[in-house]
């Protein structure tokens, strides 16, 4: 039987320090302000990306990973239901298609995305903004 956000519900919140709030409009299961884990319907343009293939049905979760090898290293060894798409290109995340994905393989990635973001110090959270980036730097700083 697969999965379903109810159950992800439950099984994220359970996890230590885990709030739950929304961010870009989806449920997301948080340590601190950082999202491990969210609802992720597709977009149209997902949708329009997938072209005559349908997309995957049934509930969408996506899910941080430690970096991008990992997500390579998950993407390669392919448990059933996992998978991305064009927009996590670069972006240290799976998506994984409830309906289609093994309930430990989604438990274990939950998992490890919560340790992912609980592990990360308070000055790794923080990326820098595109316009803090290009600011020049001002003379003696």
């Amino acid at each position: 039987m697969p999965m379903t956000l109810d159950a992800v519900a439950a099984f994220a919140s359970a996890l230590p320090g885990v709030t739950v709030g929304t961010k870009w409009g989806n449920r997301t299961w948080m340590v601190g302000d950082r999202g491990f884990a969210w609802q992720r319907p597709f977009s149209k343009a997902d949708l329009g990306r997938f072209g005559d293939d349908p997309p995957p049905a049934g509930d969408i979760l996506a899910v941080r990973v430690e970096n991008l090898d990992a997500k390579d290293a998950i993407l390669a060894i392919a448990p059933p239901g996992f998978f991305t798409i064009p927009h996590l290109v670069g972006y240290p995340a799976v998506l994984i298609a409830l309906r289609a994905a093994r309930v430990r393989d989604v438990r274990r990635a939950i998992a490890d995305a919560h340790a992912t973001v609980a592990a990360a110090p308070p000055a790794a959270r923080r990326r820098p903004t595109a316009a803090r980036r290009a600011r020049p730097r001002k003379p003696g700083r």
